[in-house]
């Protein structure tokens, strides 16, 4: 999926406030939010900041997203625990789904073979991103996020982001 077309869609959906960790799964994309001024894209030094972020910016009446690896995701499980689950922060995670499929990258292999597991059992709502991405599916997670007021988490594999 083009990043330029796949931003077009956060936007057009109500994303204002970008905010994570980078990875080069999602290389594209985050060289598109570089380019935006920092009270719609701040980067974040660490996964709990960006959730942090987050939070501040849903206060603010902002519409959150949170990007990071699956790595990151584990790190970042406690802030969202005590933040977004008890006080319900509304977000979308992009969260890229590195694991086996990362030969030479070992340190990935654990936390790719246990990240659907550690949300199933936080009870939180996922999917994987596709090249079938719509509006639709977009407009879906979204009314998901409202009615739950909970973060919903988009897995997103190698290669499916591009330029």
């Amino acid at each position: 999926m083009n990043a330029h077309f796949f931003l077009t869609l956060l936007e057009n959906s109500g994303f204002d406030f970008f905010t994570g960790v980078p990875c080069s799964y999602i290389s594209p994309l985050i060289d598109l939010l570089s380019k935006k001024p920092f009270n719609i894209h701040t980067p974040a030094v660490r996964e709990d900041i960006a959730v942090g972020l987050a939070a501040g910016a849903f206060l603010a009446r902002k519409k959150p997203l949170i990007y990071m690896q699956n790595s990151g995701l584990g790190y970042s499980l406690e802030a969202f625990a005590s933040l977004h689950l008890i006080y319900h922060f509304q977000a979308l995670v992009l969260v890229t789904y590195r694991g086996p499929q990362d030969p030479g990258m070992e340190e990935h292999a654990i936390m790719g073979q246990h990240t659907e597991e550690i949300l199933s059992t936080f009870k939180l709502n996922y999917s994987i991103l596709s090249q079938d991405f719509s509006s639709q599916k977009l407009k879906h997670i979204s009314t998901v996020i409202e009615q739950t007021s909970l973060p919903y988490f988009l897995l997103i594999p190698q290669g499916v982001i591009t330029s």
